[in-house]
């Protein structure tokens, strides 16, 4: 298998032709362009054929590579690719629904026999800000476990972003996974806000941990442009 490439989104670029437009206006902006760069950057990630779908949940639309469709109607043959994410963006609201967490306990299996002590089961998109579990399984991946409970300096600033989006409804956010082979473990995760102020708040987080498997892979190194001031 290919070693995974480097990715780079240049989101200074993006949002400066729109850096004097209305709140609506940008958001807008963001909710069409961002996926197709997202896609465009996945597939170049991945170097192998993708089944590119998009779902909507409430006020979110989750971008999901459905790689087992290609296998089961025989377009390709069988392999270790895993189905994934490729991003997910939308606008945060109340939960409507009490947690779904419940349904985290039938996915995959229990969470520490499974993937060790230092993990969880994350949420790309947390209830806090509208997201689910309950057939919306694809919101669901394996996390490091002090960055989903704010344990470490990531973990602070990863939970103080989900905050900012919950406590402002409205806020448009998003969350991209990024891929060092061809699991649907996140190596990375890029997550982004869209401030009062008009800047992009984007933070990358570091969610390796030991991957079994990954030998023989050049692993991903992604650079990303962060705070993007549009003042």
């Amino acid at each position: 298998m290919n070693a995974i490439r480097s990715l780079d989104i240049d989101y200074n670029a993006l949002m400066a032709p729109i850096a004097a437009s209305s709140a609506a206006e940008k958001i807008a902006f963001l909710q069409t362009q961002l996926p197709l760069l997202w896609r465009d950057e996945y597939q170049r990630m991945s170097q192998r054929e993708t089944s590119l779908v998009r779902l909507r949940h409430n006020s979110f639309e989750f971008i999901y590579d459905n790689y087992s469709y290609l296998e089961a109607t025989g377009i390709i043959p069988y392999s270790l690719v895993e189905d994934r994410l490729v991003a997910v963006c939308g606008i945060s609201e109340p939960p409507s629904i009490v947690r779904d967490d419940y349904r985290l306990k039938g996915w995959v299996g229990p969470t520490e026999k499974t993937f060790g002590r230092q993990c969880d089961k994350g949420h790309f998109i947390a209830h806090s800000v509208g997201g689910a579990v309950d057939r919306l399984e694809v919101n669901v991946f394996i996390q490091r476990r002090d960055l989903n409970r704010g344990w470490s300096d990531e973990g602070r600033r990863y939970v103080a972003m989900e905050k900012y989006a919950a406590r402002r409804p409205g806020t448009f956010l998003f969350s991209r996974p990024l891929y060092e082979n061809q699991t649907s473990r996140p190596a990375f995760l890029e997550y982004g806000v869209l401030k009062e102020t008009g800047e992009l708040w984007i933070e990358l987080f570091d969610n390796r941990e030991d991957l079994v498997g990954t030998s023989g892979l050049e692993p991903l190194t992604p650079s990303v442009s962060g705070k993007c001031s549009t003042n």
